[in-house]
């Protein structure tokens, strides 16, 4: 039995990405880390897109390759562009760790009902709330917008103010940097002066 299509693209988004992941890890070049980490956000957007999820598709195209690509290739312009060589220590542990964890997952995935399995607790008591609800609770017609708009409204405000917070908490950092730079130009001009 032939895989159908979606399943292979899954499969291939899901390999370019495991790729995209290695090559982060090992390239030190950081232009090239910051346009690969938009590139792993673009391929996620799609796999999301496969996962009919494609709201959290946009935020992640938007988000991940959009803003964080350019904040960190505004953070690279005012830093160098080669991370530097640290001697690896206590790798064991750290390892051990992410494979625990990822054991646990891949556990805890056994006990998930199947994709899109009708029988669902999702399927059962949230969805019919939901379509029930749009209309007479909201009054919002189109279920879609009334979801997003409304019953996920907090869940929208948060993943705002995470990267407001995101954004500011760069450019304090970048803004910091700035007056660092200012002050030492300050500094060495004062001593070249009074020699």
């Amino acid at each position: 039995m032939a895989p159908d299509m979606v399943t292979v693209i899954d499969l291939v988004l899901l390999a370019l990405l495991c790729a995209t992941a290695i090559a982060i890890i090992l390239v030190r070049q950081l232009f090239a880390v910051a346009m690969l980490t938009g590139a792993f956000s673009m391929l996620s957007a799609g796999l999301l897109v496969t996962l009919d999820a494609v709201d959290v598709a946009f935020t992640e195209a938007a988000v991940g390759a959009g803003v964080s690509t350019v904040l960190l290739l505004g953070t690279l312009a005012l830093t160098q562009r080669r991370s530097e060589e640290t001697r690896r220590r206590g790798t064991a542990p750290a390892l051990l760790a992410v494979i625990l964890t990822g054991c646990a997952l891949v556990y805890a995935t056994t006990d998930m009902p199947g994709f899109g399995d009708p029988g669902a607790p999702g399927f059962r008591h949230v969805v019919p709330e939901y379509i029930s609800g749009s209309e007479t609770d909201i009054g919002v017609p189109n279920i879609v917008t009334s979801v997003l708009a409304s019953y996920r409204g907090y869940d929208t405000l948060g993943e705002v103010a995470v990267i407001f917070t995101a954004g500011i908490g760069v450019l304090l950092l970048l803004g910091r940097r700035r007056e660092d730079e200012i002050q030492d130009e300050a500094r060495r001009s004062d001593s070249g002066g009074e020699g």
